[in-house]
C-alpha cells in the first residue's frame, strides 16, 4: 500500500520547506525571465550614452539630455499606468510592455546599420523604454501577490531583489564587455533579445482572472488615498522620498569630493560605488532568515540603521586618495547589507497592506511621489556643494539620508512579527479636510 503523502521529514521531524523557486513553477518561469531582462538592461544602461558620446560625437548635454529621457517617465507615467492596469489583466500588460521594449531598443542596430541613427532617435528609445519599464513594474508588483500567495511574498521579493542586486554588481562588467567586442549600438542587441526572454518567462505561467468589475470604478487618485490613510503605508511613502533626497544630494557631491578635492582616483572610486550592490545581494539573501528570528519591525529597524544611517560617517573621513576610496567602500558594502534587506522587507509590506483591488494604483503613486522628488535633491545637492563645499553637501545628503529614517521606527512598525500583522492594525485616519479633498478629487475621475 503505498504511503500517505505528507511532508518531508529527517530523523521523524518535519523536514525543511522547499524553496518557492522549486516548488512554483510559475514563479519559477517569470522569475528566470526578469533574471534574463535585468542583465540585458544592463548592457543598455551602459551601451545607450556610449553610442550617444562615440558614435555619434554627442557631449555632455546631449547625453544628459538622454539621461534625463528615460528618467521623465517615472515622474509622469506612474499615476496613470497604475490607474489604467488595476483595470486589465498583468501578464498580458507585462508582456506588451516587454515586446515594445524589445521593438524600441532592437531600433537603435537596425538604426546604426541603415545609417539612420541620430540623437533624437536614441532620446525617443530611452523614453520609450523608460515608460514601458514603469508599465512592467507596476503591472509586476501588482502580479506577484497573486502569482505566488501572501505566505511566499517574502520569498519572491527576495529572488526578485536578489537578480536584481547580482546583475547590477556583475552586469557593467558584462556590459563593457559586450560593448567592446561589438561596439554601443550593436551591443543592444543583448538587450532586445533579453526581453524577448521575459515575455517568453511571463507566457509560460498560469492565466490570471480578470478584476471584478467593482474595483475598475475607483478614481485616479485611489493609491493616493491608499499611501496617505494607512499609517505603514504613510510612513514608508515618506521615508522613501526623503532618503531619495537625501541619496541625490550625497550623489552629486559624493564624487566631486572623492576626485577632485581628495584625489581618490576614478577607479577606486568606481569600485567604492559597486561595494554597495555587493552588499546589498548579502543583505538580501540573508534577511528573510533575520527576520524569522527578531520579527519583521525589528529586522527592519536595524537595516534602516545600516542603510540610513551608517553614511552619516562618509563626511568624517579623514582620510585622502585611495585611502578615502577604500574607506567609502568599507562604509557603503555595509551600508549596502542594510539596503539590500530594507528592499526586500518594504516592497513585501506594501503588498500585504495594500488591498488586491488597490496594488497598480498605489504602487504607481508611490513610485511618482518617490521619484518625483530626485530632481530636488539634485538641485539641493548642487546648491549646498556650490556654496559650502562638497564635504559640506555629502554630510547634508547622509544627514537627509538619516532623517528618513524616522518615520519607519516608531513603536507600531517595530512591534510587528510579520508583514501580515499590518492589515489587522487601524489604519489613522486623515484630517477631515484631507480626507474630503482627496475623496473628491478620487470620485470626479473614472
Amino acid at each position: 500500500m503505498p504511503k500517505p503523502k505528507g511532508p518531508a521529514t529527517v530523523g521523524g521531524a518535519p523536514g525543511p520547506r522547499r524553496s518557492l523557486l522549486a516548488r512554483n513553477r510559475d514563479f519559477r518561469w517569470f522569475w528566470a525571465g526578469q533574471t534574463v531582462s535585468v542583465v540585458g538592461a544592463q548592457v543598455t544602461a551602459v551601451a545607450l550614452p556610449l553610442t550617444a558620446a562615440l558614435t555619434l560625437g554627442a557631449g555632455p548635454g546631449a547625453v544628459g539630455a538622454i539621461a534625463a529621457a528615460t528618467y521623465l517617465p517615472n515622474v509622469a507615467f506612474p499615476l496613470f499606468a497604475g490607474h489604467w492596469i488595476e483595470k486589465c489583466r498583468r501578464r498580458p500588460v507585462m508582456i506588451g510592455a516587454d515586446v515594445a521594449r524589445a521593438v524600441l531598443v532592437a531600433a537603435v542596430p537596425v538604426a546604426y546599420l541603415l545609417h539612420h541613427l541620430s540623437l533624437a532617435l536614441l532620446a525617443g528609445v530611452a523614453f520609450g523604454v523608460g515608460g514601458a519599464s514603469v508599465v512592467f513594474d507596476v503591472a509586476s508588483f501588482a502580479y506577484i501577490p497573486d502569482l505566488v500567495g501572501e505566505q511566499d511574498l517574502g520569498g519572491a521579493n527576495q529572488a526578485m531583489q536578489g537578480s536584481t542586486t547580482a546583475a547590477q554588481v556583475s552586469g557593467p562588467g558584462l556590459a563593457g564587455l559586450t560593448v567592446q567586442l561589438a561596439g554601443p549600438a550593436l551591443a543592444m542587441v543583448v538587450n532586445a533579445a533579453s526581453y524577448v526572454g521575459s515575455v517568453a518567462g511571463i507566457a509560460a505561467g498560469r492565466s490570471e482572472s480578470r478584476p471584478p468589475p467593482g474595483q475598475t470604478r475607483k478614481g485616479l487618485l485611489e493609491g493616493v488615498r491608499q499611501l496617505l490613510t494607512n499609517p505603514y503605508l504613510r510612513g514608508l511613502t515618506a521615508h522613501a522620498a526623503l532618503y531619495n533626497v537625501g541619496s541625490q544630494m550625497l550623489t552629486v557631491n559624493l564624487v566631486i569630493w572623492l576626485t577632485k578635492v581628495r584625489h581618490t582616483s576614478v577607479g577606486v572610486y568606481g569600485l567604492a560605488l559597486s561595494a554597495t550592490g555587493a552588499g546589498a545581494f548579502v543583505g538580501t539573501m540573508g534577511v528573510l532568515r533575520l527576520m524569522g528570528r527578531v520579527g519583521f519591525g525589528r529586522a527592519y529597524a536595524g537595516a534602516l540603521l545600516l542603510f540610513a544611517g551608517l553614511p552619516l560617517a562618509l563626511a568624517a573621513l579623514p582620510f585622502s586618495g585611495n585611502a578615502l576610496g577604500a574607506a567609502v567602500a568599507a562604509v557603503e558594502v555595509v551600508a549596502g547589507v542594510g539596503l539590500g534587506a530594507a528592499n526586500v522587507l518594504s516592497t513585501t509590506l506594501r503588498q500585504a497592506v495594500i488591498p488586491r483591488g488597490a496594488l497598480a494604483r498605489s504602487i504607481g503613486s508611490y513610485r511618482m511621489l518617490i521619484f518625483g522628488v530626485i530632481p530636488l535633491g539634485g538641485g539641493l545637492g548642487g546648491a549646498i556643494g556650490q556654496v559650502f563645499g562638497a564635504r559640506a553637501g555629502v554630510a547634508a545628503g547622509t544627514a537627509a539620508m538619516a532623517l528618513s529614517a524616522l518615520p519607519m521606527l516608531g513603536s507600531r512598525i517595530r512591534a510587528l512579527r510579520s508583514p501580515g500583522d499590518a492589515r489587522t492594525d487601524q489604519a489613522l485616519p486623515l484630517a477631515p479636510a484631507l480626507d474630503s479633498a482627496v475623496g473628491a478629487s478620487s470620485e470626479s475621475v473614472s
